[in-house]
Protein backbone atom coordinates (compact mmCIF):
# COMPACT_ATOMS: atom_id res chain seq x y z
CA UNK A 1 0.00 0.00 0.00
CA UNK A 2 1.35 3.24 -1.00
CA UNK A 3 1.97 5.73 1.86
CA UNK A 4 -0.47 8.89 1.44
CA UNK A 5 -2.90 5.58 1.65
CA UNK A 6 -1.64 4.39 5.02
CA UNK A 7 -1.60 8.06 5.70
CA UNK A 8 -5.73 7.85 4.37
CA UNK A 9 -6.00 5.00 6.89
CA UNK A 10 -4.46 6.58 9.61
CA UNK A 11 -6.68 9.44 9.24
CA UNK A 12 -9.65 7.22 9.12
CA UNK A 13 -9.28 5.92 12.26
CA UNK A 14 -7.70 8.90 14.31
CA UNK A 15 -11.44 10.07 13.03
CA UNK A 16 -13.51 7.73 14.38
CA UNK A 17 -11.01 6.88 17.60
CA UNK A 18 -12.15 10.58 18.62
CA UNK A 19 -16.20 10.03 17.67
CA UNK A 20 -15.66 13.20 14.98
CA UNK A 21 -19.20 14.07 14.29
CA UNK A 22 -20.24 13.09 10.44
CA UNK A 23 -21.74 15.76 8.45
CA UNK A 24 -23.31 16.54 5.47
CA UNK A 25 -21.63 18.08 2.78
CA UNK A 26 -21.24 22.08 2.09
CA UNK A 27 -22.08 23.54 -0.66
CA UNK A 28 -20.64 26.79 -2.41
CA UNK A 29 -23.90 27.31 -4.28
CA UNK A 30 -25.92 26.85 -1.13
CA UNK A 31 -28.63 29.49 -1.62
CA UNK A 32 -29.95 27.71 -5.08
CA UNK A 33 -29.84 23.60 -3.64
CA UNK A 34 -32.16 24.80 -0.91
CA UNK A 35 -33.58 21.24 -0.05
CA UNK A 36 -30.66 19.47 0.41
CA UNK A 37 -31.21 20.72 4.01
CA UNK A 38 -34.49 21.94 4.49
CA UNK A 39 -37.77 20.18 3.68
CA UNK A 40 -40.24 23.23 3.65
CA UNK A 41 -38.36 24.35 0.44
CA UNK A 42 -40.49 21.48 -1.34
CA UNK A 43 -42.91 23.34 -3.92
CA UNK A 44 -41.31 27.04 -3.10
CA UNK A 45 -40.07 27.44 -6.66
CA UNK A 46 -43.98 27.00 -7.65
CA UNK A 47 -43.22 25.12 -10.52
CA UNK A 48 -41.68 21.05 -11.02
CA UNK A 49 -38.13 22.19 -10.14
CA UNK A 50 -35.26 19.62 -10.25
CA UNK A 51 -31.50 20.59 -9.39
CA UNK A 52 -28.16 18.45 -9.93
CA UNK A 53 -24.83 19.49 -8.75
CA UNK A 54 -21.90 17.84 -8.55
CA UNK A 55 -18.71 19.30 -6.00
CA UNK A 56 -14.97 18.03 -6.70
CA UNK A 57 -13.23 19.45 -3.54
CA UNK A 58 -8.97 20.17 -2.86
CA UNK A 59 -8.99 19.09 -6.28
CA UNK A 60 -4.79 17.69 -6.00
CA UNK A 61 -5.54 16.66 -2.56
CA UNK A 62 -5.90 12.38 -2.59
CA UNK A 63 -9.20 10.98 -0.78
CA UNK A 64 -10.77 14.77 -1.12
CA UNK A 65 -14.65 14.90 -1.09
CA UNK A 66 -16.51 13.93 -4.16
CA UNK A 67 -20.62 14.95 -4.06
CA UNK A 68 -23.28 14.68 -6.52
CA UNK A 69 -27.03 15.80 -5.55
CA UNK A 70 -30.02 15.55 -7.27
CA UNK A 71 -33.42 17.03 -5.79
CA UNK A 72 -37.05 16.69 -7.20
CA UNK A 73 -39.52 18.66 -5.95
CA UNK A 74 -43.30 20.44 -6.64
CA UNK A 75 -46.15 21.96 -5.40
CA UNK A 76 -49.18 19.80 -5.85
CA UNK A 77 -52.40 20.73 -7.51
CA UNK A 78 -53.30 21.98 -4.16
CA UNK A 79 -50.57 24.79 -3.93
CA UNK A 80 -50.17 24.62 -0.10
CA UNK A 81 -48.74 21.31 -0.56
CA UNK A 82 -45.25 20.73 -1.83
CA UNK A 83 -43.56 16.97 -2.30
CA UNK A 84 -39.84 16.00 -3.05
CA UNK A 85 -37.07 13.90 -3.47
CA UNK A 86 -33.64 13.87 -2.62
CA UNK A 87 -29.99 11.91 -3.25
CA UNK A 88 -26.68 12.50 -2.11
CA UNK A 89 -23.86 11.05 -2.91
CA UNK A 90 -20.52 11.75 -0.98
CA UNK A 91 -17.42 9.95 -0.60
CA UNK A 92 -14.05 11.13 1.07
CA UNK A 93 -11.50 8.61 1.03
CA UNK A 94 -12.62 5.16 1.63
CA UNK A 95 -15.61 6.73 3.05
CA UNK A 96 -19.05 6.22 1.33
CA UNK A 97 -22.37 7.59 2.22
CA UNK A 98 -25.50 8.00 0.26
CA UNK A 99 -28.80 9.36 1.23
CA UNK A 100 -32.09 8.93 0.05
CA UNK A 101 -34.31 10.84 1.86
CA UNK A 102 -38.35 12.15 0.51
CA UNK A 103 -39.71 15.38 1.70
CA UNK A 104 -43.05 17.07 2.64
CA UNK A 105 -43.89 21.00 3.21
CA UNK A 106 -47.02 22.78 3.93
CA UNK A 107 -47.53 26.35 3.32
CA UNK A 108 -49.45 28.79 5.06
CA UNK A 109 -50.53 32.83 3.88
CA UNK A 110 -48.40 34.95 6.97
CA UNK A 111 -49.31 37.98 5.19
CA UNK A 112 -50.13 39.73 1.88
CA UNK A 113 -46.63 38.39 0.20
CA UNK A 114 -45.23 36.25 3.02
CA UNK A 115 -45.62 32.58 3.41
CA UNK A 116 -44.64 30.01 5.93
CA UNK A 117 -43.81 26.39 4.84
CA UNK A 118 -43.35 23.67 7.61
CA UNK A 119 -41.69 20.69 6.08
CA UNK A 120 -40.91 17.30 6.91
CA UNK A 121 -38.49 14.26 5.35
CA UNK A 122 -37.68 10.79 6.28
CA UNK A 123 -35.51 8.45 4.17
CA UNK A 124 -32.21 6.35 4.56
CA UNK A 125 -28.62 6.59 4.96
CA UNK A 126 -26.25 4.29 3.42
CA UNK A 127 -22.40 3.86 4.55
CA UNK A 128 -19.41 1.46 3.45
CA UNK A 129 -15.76 1.64 2.84
CA UNK A 130 -14.22 0.45 -0.08
CA UNK A 131 -13.22 -2.25 -1.15
CA UNK A 132 -9.67 -1.67 -1.43
CA UNK A 133 -9.09 -0.40 2.04
CA UNK A 134 -11.36 -3.39 3.08
CA UNK A 135 -9.12 -5.95 1.04
CA UNK A 136 -5.55 -4.46 2.87
CA UNK A 137 -3.40 -6.38 3.96
CA UNK A 138 -3.42 -4.05 7.21
CA UNK A 139 -6.87 -4.05 7.79
CA UNK A 140 -8.50 -7.34 6.38
CA UNK A 141 -8.26 -9.17 9.49
CA UNK A 142 -9.85 -6.29 12.15
CA UNK A 143 -13.10 -6.75 12.01
CA UNK A 144 -14.09 -3.33 13.27
CA UNK A 145 -14.08 -2.25 9.48
CA UNK A 146 -16.13 -5.05 8.19
CA UNK A 147 -18.72 -4.15 10.96
CA UNK A 148 -18.85 -0.56 10.66
CA UNK A 149 -19.66 -0.95 6.79
CA UNK A 150 -22.31 -1.66 4.04
CA UNK A 151 -25.08 -0.33 6.84
CA UNK A 152 -28.33 1.23 6.21
CA UNK A 153 -29.95 3.63 8.72
CA UNK A 154 -32.96 5.28 9.06
CA UNK A 155 -33.46 9.65 9.56
CA UNK A 156 -36.06 11.83 9.71
CA UNK A 157 -35.65 15.76 9.66
CA UNK A 158 -37.68 18.80 9.93
CA UNK A 159 -37.50 22.37 8.78
CA UNK A 160 -39.19 26.07 8.34
CA UNK A 161 -39.10 28.40 5.77
CA UNK A 162 -40.67 31.78 6.04
CA UNK A 163 -39.96 33.63 2.36
CA UNK A 164 -41.95 36.41 0.26
CA UNK A 165 -40.93 37.50 -2.82
CA UNK A 166 -38.05 39.52 -1.47
CA UNK A 167 -36.38 37.78 1.32
CA UNK A 168 -36.32 34.47 2.79
CA UNK A 169 -35.62 32.92 6.31
CA UNK A 170 -35.33 28.71 7.03
CA UNK A 171 -34.33 26.72 10.02
CA UNK A 172 -33.88 23.15 9.55
CA UNK A 173 -32.21 20.08 10.67
CA UNK A 174 -32.52 17.66 7.77
CA UNK A 175 -30.96 14.16 10.01
CA UNK A 176 -32.68 14.63 13.51
CA UNK A 177 -31.50 10.99 15.04
CA UNK A 178 -28.16 10.13 15.80
CA UNK A 179 -26.84 6.85 14.48
CA UNK A 180 -24.57 4.77 16.54
CA UNK A 181 -22.66 2.15 15.01
CA UNK A 182 -20.34 1.39 18.59
CA UNK A 183 -21.92 -2.16 18.56
CA UNK A 184 -22.53 -1.72 22.35
CA UNK A 185 -18.44 -0.68 22.81
CA UNK A 186 -17.87 -4.36 21.19
CA UNK A 187 -15.71 -3.14 18.83
CA UNK A 188 -11.90 -2.14 18.52
CA UNK A 189 -11.81 1.51 18.19
CA UNK A 190 -14.51 3.90 20.10
CA UNK A 191 -17.05 4.67 17.20
CA UNK A 192 -19.51 6.59 18.64
CA UNK A 193 -21.86 8.33 16.02
CA UNK A 194 -21.74 7.71 12.08
CA UNK A 195 -25.01 10.78 11.84
CA UNK A 196 -25.23 13.91 14.09
CA UNK A 197 -27.97 16.36 14.82
CA UNK A 198 -27.15 19.26 12.62
CA UNK A 199 -29.01 22.75 12.29
CA UNK A 200 -29.11 25.50 9.53
CA UNK A 201 -30.35 28.73 9.71
CA UNK A 202 -30.41 30.67 6.49
CA UNK A 203 -31.60 33.66 4.94
CA UNK A 204 -31.30 36.42 2.12
CA UNK A 205 -32.70 39.28 0.34
CA UNK A 206 -33.01 40.56 -2.74
CA UNK A 207 -32.14 44.61 -3.29
CA UNK A 208 -32.91 46.62 -6.66
CA UNK A 209 -29.84 48.52 -7.43
CA UNK A 210 -31.23 49.88 -10.86
CA UNK A 211 -33.68 48.65 -13.43
CA UNK A 212 -31.61 46.05 -14.91
CA UNK A 213 -29.23 45.11 -11.52
CA UNK A 214 -29.97 43.82 -8.26
CA UNK A 215 -27.87 42.19 -5.47
CA UNK A 216 -28.88 39.33 -3.05
CA UNK A 217 -26.83 38.89 -0.32
CA UNK A 218 -27.32 35.07 1.75
CA UNK A 219 -26.02 33.58 4.91
CA UNK A 220 -25.72 30.36 5.95
CA UNK A 221 -25.16 29.10 9.55
CA UNK A 222 -24.50 25.67 10.77
CA UNK A 223 -24.44 24.12 13.86
CA UNK A 224 -23.14 19.95 14.58
CA UNK A 225 -22.81 18.45 17.85
CA UNK A 226 -19.22 17.44 18.56
CA UNK A 227 -17.86 19.71 15.04
CA UNK A 228 -17.14 23.53 14.99
CA UNK A 229 -19.21 26.03 14.00
CA UNK A 230 -19.64 26.76 10.49
CA UNK A 231 -20.80 29.99 9.12
CA UNK A 232 -20.72 31.11 5.22
CA UNK A 233 -21.80 34.85 3.69
CA UNK A 234 -22.07 35.59 0.16
CA UNK A 235 -23.52 38.57 -2.51
CA UNK A 236 -24.40 37.80 -6.02
CA UNK A 237 -25.15 39.94 -8.53
CA UNK A 238 -27.97 39.54 -10.91
CA UNK A 239 -27.89 41.52 -14.21
CA UNK A 240 -30.83 41.48 -16.68
CA UNK A 241 -32.86 38.59 -14.78
CA UNK A 242 -30.48 36.01 -16.54
CA UNK A 243 -26.51 36.81 -15.25
CA UNK A 244 -25.73 35.65 -11.25
CA UNK A 245 -21.92 36.72 -10.52
CA UNK A 246 -21.10 37.46 -6.88
CA UNK A 247 -18.51 35.28 -4.37
CA UNK A 248 -18.70 34.22 -0.40
CA UNK A 249 -16.85 33.39 2.26
CA UNK A 250 -16.75 30.27 4.56
CA UNK A 251 -15.37 30.28 7.87
CA UNK A 252 -15.16 27.60 11.06
CA UNK A 253 -12.82 26.46 14.14
CA UNK A 254 -10.35 24.76 11.81
CA UNK A 255 -10.65 26.41 8.14
CA UNK A 256 -11.75 29.05 6.12
CA UNK A 257 -12.31 29.16 2.14
CA UNK A 258 -13.11 32.10 -0.14
CA UNK A 259 -14.71 31.72 -3.75
CA UNK A 260 -16.71 32.78 -6.82
CA UNK A 261 -20.05 31.93 -8.22
CA UNK A 262 -21.42 32.40 -12.02
CA UNK A 263 -24.85 31.65 -12.37
CA UNK A 264 -26.87 31.82 -16.20
CA UNK A 265 -30.50 31.53 -17.14
CA UNK A 266 -29.86 29.58 -20.73
CA UNK A 267 -33.88 29.60 -20.83
CA UNK A 268 -37.01 29.78 -18.94
CA UNK A 269 -36.57 26.11 -18.14
CA UNK A 270 -32.43 25.57 -17.89
CA UNK A 271 -29.94 27.05 -15.73
CA UNK A 272 -26.63 26.45 -14.98
CA UNK A 273 -24.31 27.64 -12.82
CA UNK A 274 -20.41 27.41 -11.64
CA UNK A 275 -18.35 27.98 -8.61
CA UNK A 276 -14.63 27.64 -7.46
CA UNK A 277 -13.20 27.79 -4.16
CA UNK A 278 -10.03 28.22 -2.56
CA UNK A 279 -9.12 27.39 1.29
CA UNK A 280 -7.22 30.60 3.01
CA UNK A 281 -5.98 27.79 5.70
CA UNK A 282 -3.18 25.07 5.98
CA UNK A 283 -4.64 23.01 3.19
CA UNK A 284 -3.72 25.62 0.91
CA UNK A 285 -0.82 23.90 -0.25
CA UNK A 286 -1.93 20.95 -0.89
CA UNK A 287 -4.70 21.97 -3.22
CA UNK A 288 -5.89 24.03 -6.42
CA UNK A 289 -9.14 24.50 -4.96
CA UNK A 290 -12.60 23.27 -5.22
CA UNK A 291 -15.11 23.28 -8.34
CA UNK A 292 -18.67 22.85 -8.34
CA UNK A 293 -20.56 22.63 -11.00
CA UNK A 294 -24.87 23.17 -10.86
CA UNK A 295 -27.57 22.22 -13.34
CA UNK A 296 -31.58 23.33 -12.88
CA UNK A 297 -34.31 22.51 -14.98
CA UNK A 298 -37.64 23.55 -14.83
CA UNK A 299 -40.63 22.83 -16.56
CA UNK A 300 -43.32 25.48 -17.02
CA UNK A 301 -46.97 24.43 -17.67
CA UNK A 302 -49.11 26.76 -16.21
CA UNK A 303 -49.63 30.60 -15.15
CA UNK A 304 -49.11 29.97 -11.62
CA UNK A 305 -45.71 31.59 -11.17
CA UNK A 306 -46.65 35.05 -9.85
CA UNK A 307 -42.75 36.79 -10.31
CA UNK A 308 -38.99 35.57 -11.18
CA UNK A 309 -37.54 33.36 -8.29
CA UNK A 310 -34.46 34.66 -7.06
CA UNK A 311 -34.39 31.61 -4.01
Amino acid sequence: MKLSNKLSIALFVLSVSTALAQQLPQFTQYMFNTISINPAYAGSRETFSVVGLHRSQWVGLEGGPETQTLSIHSPLRNDKVGLGFSFINDKLGYENFSYLYADFSYTIQTGVNSELAFGIKGGFTHYNLDEELLNDPSVVNDPFFNDVSNRWSPNVGAGLYWHSQRWYVGLSAPRILNTDYNNGGQGTLDYVALERISYYITGGYVFDLSETIKLKPSVLLKATNGAPLSFDISANFLFNETFWIGGGYRINQNAAAIGGIADFQISKQLRIGYAYEYPISDLRPYTSGTHEVLLMFEVFKSKRIKSPRYF
